[in-house]
């Protein structure tokens, strides 16, 4: 068994010895988001310092536990605060959460953030459905021996975000009234804020938005058979597009004044799919 595996087995040990709630759909909270999992109905919470060895963030704003609990009678995992490469844990630890979610069970992952706008045509509190991301700019999560436990030594890429669930993010947006954007994420590694010259290359990459989280869980998530979908928050536009300076303080506002319509979607989402 590789140390990896072995670290997540632990941890599906330490979360198993306080629940034995079976998700169906596991969610992971971005900036502005946290506080949906405490208006749902909740079941069990586990702290991060309560599972050995489980990596903690260490950003402000993130709560540190799962919540396990229902959305309209959907039984879900949300992570409350999510793990950032550039907090100093190894890429395996990243994705850590993601992976041990689909061991306790959950078969879809809805993906959250907040991101920088990279698209001229996006503004701030805009939303955009995933289709597609780069990874360019991170190291991946599966290098090293594979997981054979999770998934193959070579997994297709090709469709990440799979179409049946952004197909049904599109309908619950339209039905809310909600507009959507839709685009491709690159992740970078952070903690800085990109150049104006590196949103140039992200955009001549392809890129629509630009953040430092979600595409290596998203690998990783579909590398062990999980249906992924995402959705960014585009809190700010990104260096070059605006003469505002960037600021954790700004990508905070934007994410909180458009939470209401964020959660009532996220809900909607769940219930559907």
């Amino acid at each position: 068994m590789s140390s990896v595996y072995e670290k997540l087995q632990g941890c599906l040990k330490s979360v198993r010895e306080v629940t034995d709630f079976q998700p169906e759909i596991a969610l992971i909270l971005g900036s502005g988001l946290g506080d949906y999992a405490d208006e749902i109905q909740i079941e069990q919470t586990v702290e991060y310092t309560q599972i050995e060895g489980f990596p903690t963030s260490t950003v402000a704003g993130h709560k540190g536990r799962f919540v396990f609990g229902y959305v309209n009678d959907v039984p879900v995992v949300i992570m409350q605060g999510r793990v950032h490469y550039y907090e100093g844990y190894p890429m395996t630890d990243v994705v850590l959460p993601a992976r041990l979610m689909g061991l306790l069970g959950a078969k879809k992952l809805i993906l959250t953030n907040a991101a920088g706008g990279v698209n001229p045509d996006f503004k701030p509190g805009d939303f955009m459905m995933i289709t597609d991301h780069i990874t360019t700019g991170i190291p991946s999560p599966l290098i090293g021996p594979n997981l054979e436990e999770l998934g193959v030594r070579f997994p297709d890429m090709s469709e990440v975000y799979n179409r049946e669930c952004c197909s049904i993010i599109k309908k619950e947006a339209e039905k809310l009234g909600i507009g959507l954007q839709e685009g491709v994420y690159a992740q970078l590694t952070g903690p800085a804020y990109e150049t104006p010259a590196e949103i140039r290359m992200c955009r001549t990459w392809g890129a629509d938005a630009v953040g430092m989280s979600t595409a290596c869980e998203a690998m990783a998530a579909h590398h062990m058979g999980i249906r992924v979908c995402g959705i960014s928050c585009i809190t700010n536009m990104a260096a070059g597009l605006s003469s505002q300076q960037l600021d954790h303080k700004e990508v905070q506002e934007t994410a909180d004044r458009v939470a209401v319509q964020f959660k009532q979607l996220i809900s909607a989402i769940v219930s559907a799919i």
